[in-house]
């Protein structure tokens, strides 16, 4: 069984990119919509999670929510299961564990210049090998405006001074921004700094693998029976 990072959905245009990012970095991901039973994820035993982005705010009354169950998963030593939220992903968490989120006086679109780490500080691990002043893409009409206890800021930008947080003790973290769109210029970094410094991966997937995988598996169920098999032909797709 490969090395897995689930990623729940939470009704982004960039979660399908967030997937392929992730295996890009030799990691396998699989997605999940938002409102999947925590047990089901904890069955999959991740390595951790990512949180997509959405275009809902945290006070709409049918945003989804995160379920706080999420922050009790452990892996198989017991360490708790990283969690990485992805702009409204990141706003889901700070909400769910007693940040404030609110909105904006104007929506965020576009490229900024990240501030890593904001005050001078350590760099944190999610941003190992990052230059300040790296040029992220941003997208977002809610932000924090206080954070959780026993978060800090760990980086920022002119226009916002949470860009990024995370959890002093537990492997939590969130980015307001978006790493996963060709925009952000170190946004492979961050994902590769999560899946392999915080998640602890090794990076044993490959799209090849897969396919010998999936084809075996295919072979064992189907046996001497035919199937009939039907294939799209999206940039995502077999084809």
């Amino acid at each position: 069984m490969h090395e897995n990072i689930v990623i729940l959905d939470f009704g982004s245009q960039y979660t399908q990119l967030i997937a392929r990012r992730v295996r890009e970095t030799g990691v396998y991901s699989e997605i999940h919509p938002c409102t999947v039973d925590t047990a089901e994820i904890d069955a999959l035993e991740p390595r951790g999670v990512i949180l997509s982005g959405g275009p809902c705010s945290v006070y709409d009354e049918e945003g989804p929510q995160l379920d706080p169950a999420l922050f009790d998963l452990e892996r198989p030593n017991g360490s708790p299961v990283p969690v990485l939220g992805i702009c409204y992903g990141l706003q889901a968490m700070a909400h769910q564990l007693g940040g404030e989120v609110e909105r904006a006086e104007r929506r965020e679109f576009g490229r900024a210049q990240i501030q890593v780490p904001p005050n001078g500080e350590e760099k944190s691990q999610l941003f190992e090998g990052v230059p300040s002043g790296s040029t992220v893409w941003m997208s977002h009409s809610d932000h924090l405006t206080a954070l959780p206890d026993g978060y800090e800021a760990i980086a920022r930008t002119d226009n916002a001074p949470v860009a990024a947080v995370r959890d002093t003790e537990e492997p939590y973290y969130g980015v307001q921004f978006h790493p996963e769109v060709v925009h952000t210029d170190s946004g492979r970094q961050i994902l590769e700094n999560f899946a392999y410094k915080i998640c602890g991966c090794r990076g044993d997937w490959t799209p090849a693998s897969f396919v010998e995988e999936q084809v075996r598996e295919i072979r064992e169920r189907v046996g001497d029976r035919h199937v009939i098999l039907g294939l799209s032909g999206g940039v995502d797709s077999s084809v």
